[in-house]
């Protein structure tokens, strides 16, 4: 076996992990849940608008039925004094039945202003209720996703720790100096620190070396280090 077989399987299980860790990074279920979230916080945002709106009219409500029954006390006991056989002057009486008429008018148009606000809340708590329902279905939702998203994690992360256990053992049969270079083109190379220079070409890079450069390959011994003169990965041949 060559020298460079071994780093070509620490690049093969390296590859692989790259890829598991992509794969964990980018699941379809992770989208979905982004975009529900981005719904749901869009929802809330409605619901906050809506919801100031129901309470501004339930404080127009409020302050009616307020009045209303303040006026309503006022007239009952302007009627208990009509009755009472308190009042002789006749003026005095017919000033208090005006000012009992004129109550009654005041709390009819105070009524009529009541049902109109409460009709425009209807509707609003409808909404509402509407939002309660699709606010329900999209936690349902991003449940689901997060359960999803969390099996897939176990199941990759179990790939990758057998697939890094793999990497160790191969790893341990590469010599040190040749490790350390590889570790250190990685990062800089896409992920591939070593690739097969096949028919003239790197496999990293896939552009053809100069024909000056591959007959000068050629030539050497074949654990001679040698580097894509287009990307500067190891070449195994």
């Amino acid at each position: 076996m060559s020298r460079w077989e071994p780093l070509l399987e620490v690049q093969e299980h390296d590859t692989t992990a790259d890829q598991l860790a992509h794969r964990r990074r980018t699941l379809p279920a992770r989208a979905e849940l982004d975009a529900a979230m981005a719904d749901l916080t869009a929802l809330e945002g409605t619901v906050a608008e809506v919801d100031a709106e129901r309470k501004e009219l339930a404080r127009a409500q409020q302050r009616f039925e307020d009045e209303i029954a303040s006026l309503r006390a006022k007239a009952e006991q302007h009627d208990k004094t009509l009755y009472s056989g308190s009042i002789g002057n006749p003026r005095e009486l017919q000033a208090l039945q005006d000012e009992i008429a004129a109550l009654q008018r005041r709390i009819t148009h105070l009524e009529d202003q009541e049902i109109e606000v409460m009709e425009q809340l209807e509707p609003v708590e409808a909404r509402l209720a509407a939002f309660g329902r699709q606010r329900a279905e999209l936690d349902d939702r991003a449940a689901g996703l997060r359960a999803q998203i969390a099996e897939a994690e176990v199941e990759i992360d179990a790939e990758l720790e057998r697939v890094r256990s793999e990497r160790g053992t191969a790893a341990a049969t590469v010599e040190p100096d040749l490790l350390s270079e590889y570790e250190q083109l990685r990062p800089r190379t896409g992920g591939i620190g070593i690739a097969r220079l096949v028919n003239g070409h790197c496999g990293g890079c896939h552009l053809a070396l100069s024909a000056v450069e591959v007959d000068r390959i050629k030539h050497l011994p074949e654990d001679e280090v040698v580097h894509c003169e287009e990307c500067g990965r190891l070449l195994a041949r």
